[in-house]
């Protein structure tokens, strides 16, 4: 019995040089909070979501690292490590399903999308409530009531554009993977 490795090639580099660029423009999409200071709603962490459901923990992981660093870099004129790294976490922690999540396999529904949305939601509670806030006092030295409620926010926003983009995107690409595959069989 032979077991699939799994492998790490150009289709993958290919997607981190893709889900960075995406990554970085979306920084630019976003819905201030305007109550919670620093916080906005991040059409970027769907589109990770999906990177990293759709190439593995490898992807996501470096996608949320370079992609949220470069974007605070391009955007915002310096880096805050303190969410960089979160959203590498988040993008490991979503891609290690990826397999479960049978996206390229065309069988990313029912209880795929809902086992996605289980695991985003976990992956986004420990990057935003536990990592980001945690790395704020121990980096920046930021005062805890502030960096939790912040992280508590992001948490939120980040699985409602997970739970609609990452879903859409995903069943989307299934679908179109799906039909793809089932045409080049027959041929």
């Amino acid at each position: 019995m032979e077991t699939k490795k799994s492998k790490f090639g150009i289709k993958e580099v290919v997607a981190i040089g893709i889900g960075t660029a995406l990554f970085v423009v979306l920084t630019e999409v976003a819905i201030p909070l305007g109550f919670i200071p620093n916080t906005a709603l991040q059409v970027r962490a769907g589109m990770l979501a999906f990177i990293a459901a759709l190439f593995g923990p490898i992807v996501g992981g470096v996608v949320g690292l370079l992609g949220h660093a470069l974007g605070d870099a391009v955007f915002y004129g310096s880096v805050w490590w303190s969410w960089v790294i979160p959203d590498a976490v988040f993008g490991i922690a979503v891609g290690l399903f990826a397999k479960k999540f049978a996206i390229n396999d065309g069988g990313f529904d029912g209880k795929k999308i809902a086992l996605f949305n289980v695991v985003q939601v976990v992956a986004n509670a420990v990057a935003w409530i536990l990592c980001a806030p945690v790395l704020d006092i121990v980096i920046y030295k930021e005062p805890a009531n502030k960096v939790f409620l912040q992280g508590i926010w992001a948490f939120i926003g980040d699985v409602i554009i997970c739970a609609i983009i990452g879903s859409l995107l995903g069943f989307g690409y299934s679908k179109i993977k799906g039909s793809s595959s089932s045409l080049s069989k027959e041929d």
